[in-house]
């Protein structure tokens, strides 16, 4: 297959940006496209075929269009671009970084950083309640509270409620001392840490102390109508049946609703049914509820935590879910066949 060169104009400003420190990303970008990426003085020069030239142009295009906006490159930004312009939808890439929700106290702009978080973003500004489904690390309980506190912030709502199950993630915490909040911060950890980012410490404690955002365990929201209101409930694959027809049925009005869970992270007691299975099922034709559900592909930590979340959703699909009995025979036998090397 004879090869092709496609010189580029790039200003020597965005170079270093949209290729990395030590050239990581160009490394990423030409192993993924297969081509050889030269510097020239006013530019680059690509060197491959004539279709994975095409491409290289397209994601470098997209990712100097980044750069222009003031934004510093992230691997993720690489990989996502790369995604984008295999499936011939590169122009989705200068959209992500116009849908600003936010800043944090730091300054930093909260935006949704993949297709699917827009959509989940765009469901939750349109709808009452919306059920955001996905693996870690793919923005569902951050970007529900960035929507929370936006929507608190323009006197949208009057409070915010945050609350999840109290349920231990496989292990047993035994007896924690101190009164009855302090028994039951480690369960709600991970939306304090959130609040503080986006709100600040000093502006959380503030409205906390006069009930404007409240933090709490499921089992306190029973008897209660909450109107007028932003409500995340967080880690829903752990609810039953019981509590999460509780829980939807104190929505009053004025009230939007945030409903986040990873259903391949359940930590009920063998043989319980997630109350977030039955809800997808029940309420799926709903008037007013928008399911969302996001993937491998919009994880937006770490790239190695898209290829762990990846390589769990295959083992999964041949094996069943982690706790299934198909699973634990897998993995008797790979124990088996390991002793006898």
């Amino acid at each position: 297959m004879s090869l092709s060169e496609l010189e580029m104009n790039v200003e020597a400003i965005h170079l270093a940006n949209v290729f990395g420190q030590l050239d990581a990303y160009l490394k990423k970008i030409e192993r993924s496209l297969h081509v050889t990426i030269m510097n020239r003085n006013d530019g680059i020069k690509i060197i491959g075929t004539a279709k994975d030239c095409e491409l290289t142009k397209k994601t470098v295009e997209q990712l100097v269009a980044l750069s222009k906006e003031h934004k510093e490159i992230s691997e993720h930004d690489v990989d996502y671009c790369l995604s984008l312009v295999y499936e011939d939808r590169q122009e989705e890439m200068s959209l992500m970084d116009k849908e600003l929700i936010c800043h944090t106290v730091q300054g930093k702009p909260v935006k949704p950083k993949t297709l699917g978080q827009r959509e989940y973003v765009e469901a939750i500004r349109k709808n009452m309640i919306v059920f955001g489904m996905g693996p870690a690390g793919t923005g569902k309980t951050y970007l529900a509270m960035a929507m929370a506190i936006t929507a608190f912030k323009k006197e949208e709502v009057s409070k915010i409620i945050l609350t999840r199950p109290a349920i231990e993630a496989g292990e047993k915490l035994g007896f924690l001392p101190g009164d009855l909040q302090s028994k039951v911060d480690p369960y709600l950890r991970p939306l304090y840490d959130a609040l503080y980012q986006i709100m600040g410490a000093e502006s959380f404690m503030k409205n906390m102390e006069k009930g404007l955002i409240e933090v709490a365990p499921l089992a306190y929201m029973r008897g209660r109508t909450l109107d007028n209101a932003f409500i995340i409930l967080d880690e829903a694959q752990n609810t039953t049946p019981a509590q999460m027809k509780m829980f939807l049925t104190r929505i009053g009005f004025g009230s939007k609703v945030v409903v986040t869970g990873d259903a391949t992270q359940k930590d009920l007691a063998p043989g319980v049914t997630s109350g977030l299975d039955v809800a997808l099922r029940v309420l799926k034709n709903v008037e007013g509820i928008k399911m969302c559900s996001l993937t491998s592909a919009d994880v937006v930590r770490h790239p190695l935590v898209q290829r762990i979340v990846k390589a769990y959703e295959v083992y999964e699909a041949h094996h069943g879910s982690l706790d299934s009995q198909s699973a634990r025979e897998h993995v008797r036998r790979d124990r088996k066949d390991t002793r006898r090397r």
